[in-house]
């Protein structure tokens, strides 16, 4: 990668790490429904305006918005606001880099790697030792829910990840180009009526048009970040990387999240993890590199030659 590359990866991995705190913080104020709600009406106005609709088909929109804003960030919201810590969150969530290659395989009629597995089985003993710590007395007790819908959210997101495959090839086949900035903005669109309809479901129109009357500035800087820099700052710096190097490069660069994650936790809202919830946070990373990462890889990526 050339330099400014480089820090644009970094610039990335700081953005999505910091956003599990943030989305935290978000929920102190605003109920978890109705702040993925506004985060997709802010993502998508005015943007909606300005950036050209997708070439792919409205069903691949509507899926994609379905899939990743009600069923990936509600599941992750709300297990946040039941009780899920932020470190936790972000490295669970991770756990889509093996739902994924499984789906791929299933639809797409591509092979799973013996790395895959072999990365799959050790985070999911990570899994296990997490659970086992999180559901027991410990300094952070984890409801059964919260850790069901924890689960839920990457498999969801996987499930967006096969919708914008598809679309892709599709798009490919035309001799077309898929934009995912364009992607993101415009299925943003889809989430905020069936989120505002489960808001309506948890809390009465009384108290959210309260909540929504007096937000504090916590409140605002959460649902400003999530919009506009986890969500459109994020996706076009990623969409950016993807376009320039291939994706051997570019993916593993998402396993620095759940580090800066963990250590903005920490710092923010000093989360207290037991010994054996590191251990299970540890194994995890464990198992996503080694299904993640090629032999050579961060040589390429630093390449001296093609950082200049």
């Amino acid at each position: 990668m050339k330099k400014k590359d480089i820090l644009l990866a970094a610039l990335i991995v700081l953005i999505w790490g910091n956003n599990f705190t943030v989305i935290k913080l978000g929920l102190d104020g605003v109920p978890s429904m109705l702040l993925v709600s506004l985060r997709y009406i802010l993502t998508s106005f005015p943007a909606v305006f300005f950036i050209k609709k997708p070439q792919t088909e409205l069903k691949y929109i509507v899926l994609y918005g379905l899939t990743v804003g009600v069923g990936q960030f509600s599941c992750l919201f709300y297990a946040m606001e039941i009780g899920m810590p932020a470190g936790i969150a972000s490295i669970v969530l991770q756990i889509q880099a093996f739902i994924s290659p499984v789906l791929a395989m299933i639809f797409l009629k591509e092979k799973i790697k013996r790395k895959q597995i072999i990365g799959f089985v050790i985070s999911a003993a990570g899994l296990v030792l997490i659970a086992m710590a999180s559901t027991g007395d410990s300094i952070n007790k984890v409801p059964a829910l919260a850790f069901i819908l924890m689960l839920a959210a990457p498999t969801f997101w996987a499930v967006s990840n096969m919708v914008a495959r598809i679309a892709s090839d599709k798009a490919a086949a035309k001799g077309e180009k898929l934009n995912m900035v364009s992607m993101v903005v415009w299925s943003g669109l889809v989430p905020p009526i069936p989120l505002m309809a489960m808001a309506l479901m948890l809390d009465t129109p009384e108290t959210i048009l309260n909540i929504l009357t007096n937000l504090n500035g916590t409140s605002i800087f959460a649902v400003l970040y999530i919009a506009f820099a986890a969500t459109l700052m994020g996706y076009g710096a990623w969409s950016v990387l993807i376009a320039k190097y291939p994706m051997s490069i570019v993916a593993p660069i998402t396993l620095m999240v759940p580090i800066v994650a963990l250590l903005s936790a920490r710092i923010v809202l000093s989360e207290q993890l037991t010994q054996l919830q590191w251990v299970g946070l540890i194994v995890i990373l464990a198992g996503l590199f080694t299904a993640n990462i090629n032999p050579g890889i961060i040589k390429n990526i630093f390449k001296s030659k093609n950082a200049i």
